[in-house]
């Protein structure tokens, strides 16, 4: 099957219609553009289990604040169609702003409570809801069996899944690992924006978590401790800022009074103007 480009939500959801007919799922994955190896491994994961994979390449100005890299936020439309071509994907759902926005657009989707009160929500207000709103609209247009997110977002993973769940809606959503680069930085669009020596100073993110998750495998129970442990590390390179650092109940990001269940050790940092995050989940 030849890989098809789609602009206009009627006609993604004409498409959709013909694939129901026929009784073929149908497998999402919904991206930002400037694709990577992240990217791909979602596409991968959902060849693997739909008999149609839809990737959505859409930079959603509604999850930006009016300070972040909406304008300047990396984008390659010609390559990422090439990996998409290569990767098997059936249908490239790229809308404009107006088609997803029109004028006159006044709904917005929000979820409520601990999962957005923490982490990401604190430093970025408004950005879940911009994240949900158009996630809500992608699955009303493409109509998914499932749905497939990065590990890397672990928040928005969560949040999805609880929007998903509590508006009863008829599809699976899919959390797949995080890929790394081989000395370990996890893989991110905003890695383009890292000089080569931010590039070195970011490994500290990736190597702090794990000290925090090797005392927790050496028998550390206590959350203050492994959340010191990484706050120090990160703290030890002075040119990073830290945003946030979180050793939570790795599915509803609730405080744990000692570490047990899953866990989710999480956080974010900001190496010259990029802010980075990263987490490490386990089963404690």
């Amino acid at each position: 099957m030849i890989m098809e480009v789609v602009s206009n939500a009627g006609q993604m959801q004409e498409i959709v219609m013909g694939m129901r007919r026929q009784g073929l799922s149908i497998g999402l994955v919904p991206t930002m553009g400037y694709l990577h190896q992240g990217h791909l491994s979602l596409v991968r994961r959902a060849r693997s289990e739909c008999d149609r994979v839809v990737m959505s390449i859409f930079v959603n100005p509604l999850q930006f604040g009016p300070r972040e890299d909406f304008a300047a936020y990396p984008r390659d439309p010609e390559h990422d169609l090439a990996l998409a071509r290569d990767e098997g994907v059936d249908y490239v759902f790229a809308p404009v702003k107006e088609d997803m926005y029109p004028k006159g657009f006044n709904t917005q989707v929000t979820v409520e409570g601990a999962l957005t009160e923490k982490m990401c929500s604190r430093s970025r207000p408004g950005h879940f809801r911009g994240v949900t709103t158009v996630v809500m609209k992608l699955f009303q247009i493409v109509q998914p069996d499932r749905a497939y997110f990065g590990q890397k977002d672990a928040q928005q993973a969560l949040v999805i899944r609880r929007m998903a769940t509590d508006l009863n809606l008829p599809l699976e959503i899919v959390t797949c690992p995080i890929v790394r680069e081989t000395d370990g930085l996890a893989l991110s669009s905003r890695n383009a924006y890292l000089s080569s020596e931010e590039r070195r100073v970011a490994l500290v993110l990736p190597r702090s978590l794990e000290a925090g998750r090797d005392l927790i495998i050496k028998g550390e129970r206590r959350v203050e401790r492994v959340r010191d442990e990484i706050t120090e590390r990160l703290a030890a390179e002075r040119a990073i800022k830290v945003d946030y650092v979180e050793v939570c109940d790795g599915q509803t990001l609730a405080d744990l009074a000692e570490l047990r269940g899953p866990v989710l050790l999480a956080a974010a940092v900001y190496v010259g103007r990029t802010r980075l995050i990263d987490n490490i989940y386990l089963e404690v």
